[in-house]
């Protein structure tokens, strides 16, 4: 069991408020990702589950069990940071193992426990090595499985790829994911990476200054934001968002995602001229300024030729348009 309840959570630091409310269920088994911009308070939320952080007000409750007094070690969490905090003078074998022999396991015990996650990590030629010995990406596995070895209630992870290269970060995303399924323990990531968040999660977390955004799962939140700031952080390139008034449309802001923009040289709603094109080979963005809605974003699927300084127009997608009120709250009809 790995539930968890936030109930009214709230941080401050001094007269300094990081943390102003969070109500929060995980389900047991559930993946669930903490995003948002730098200073938005998802790892210091994590702290407080972890108890690393003391809260300010409200509780944390871990399979019904109120724990905001207890200290780490008693929650039956595990931790992987961003840095892999692996002992230099101990072998991998010994790192995975070192919780279990401080908690009085037997070395039969221990034995089988690394050598099971060793196994399911694919670490076995890396056991005698020392962390001196590992590329970076070794290294972040190591420390997935010592966390991994003492089968906790919770995993915690705090930015755990960001140290990585693109390619590597791309590899243990999806050994993540595997470990989820083969373990289908409840883990709760932080990252600000939205792709990471997409990809991982099975409910998304978005923060935004100490507050919750929105929660729900990936493509919900792709496809019926709740707000501006979800609108524009969720999905790569960001949403577009134009002035209603100027589309003659009700509400203040209209926002349409790049792919829902049609780009034609002949004609179209919104004129405009080419200001960059970008070819990335599967896609083509196509960055246009146009009047008075600034600089948009096209996202072509594919290969296509445009030239900078080009006029072009735009048209929106009527049936993918999204309409916002003046505090950005999402217009529903």
């Amino acid at each position: 069991m790995g539930a968890l309840k936030l109930n009214n959570l709230r941080k401050s630091f001094g007269a300094v408020d990081v943390i102003k409310g969070v109500d929060l269920e995980v389900r047991d088994g559930e993946f669930c990702v903490f995003v948002g911009p730098s200073g938005c308070g998802k790892s210091t939320l994590l702290r407080m589950i972890a108890g690393l952080e003391d809260v300010s007000g409200g509780d944390v409750e871990i399979d019904g069990a109120r724990v905001n007094l207890a200290p780490p070690s008693k929650r039956e969490i595990a931790m992987v940071f961003q840095s892999y905090a692996l002992y230099p003078h101990l072998t991998v074998r010994d790192n995975m193992g070192l919780a279990l022999k401080q908690a009085g396991q037997s070395k039969a015990e221990i034995g089988q426990a690394v050598e099971r996650v060793a196994t399911m990590l694919s670490l076995e030629p890396l056991m005698e090595r020392r962390p001196s010995e590992l590329s970076g990406g070794q290294r972040q596995r190591v420390a997935i499985g010592r966390a991994v070895v003492r089968r906790p209630k919770l995993f915690l992870f705090d930015e755990p790829l960001s140290n990585l290269d693109a390619a590597l970060r791309v590899h243990t995303r999806i050994e993540i994911a595997r470990l989820h399924r083969e373990l289908r323990a409840t883990m709760i990531y932080v990252t600000h990476d939205q792709v990471e968040a997409m990809t991982l999660a099975d409910r998304i977390v978005v923060l935004n200054a100490g507050r919750i955004a929105q929660v729900g799962a990936p493509m919900e939140l792709y496809n019926d934001p709740a707000n501006t700031f979800v609108a524009g952080f969720i999905g790569s390139p960001q949403m577009n968002f134009l002035k209603a008034a100027a589309l003659e449309m009700r509400g203040e802001t209209v926002g349409i995602r790049p792919e829902h923009l049609e780009i034609s040289r002949e004609a179209g709603r919104i004129p405009g001229t080419i200001s960059h094109v970008e070819h990335l080979g599967g896609e083509t963005n196509v960055y246009v300024h146009t009047e008075p809605h600034g600089l948009l974003t096209v996202r072509l699927f594919g290969e296509h030729r445009f030239e900078v300084a080009e006029p072009v127009h735009l048209t929106p997608d009527p049936a993918r348009q999204f309409l916002f009120d003046a505090d950005g709250a999402r217009i529903r009809d």
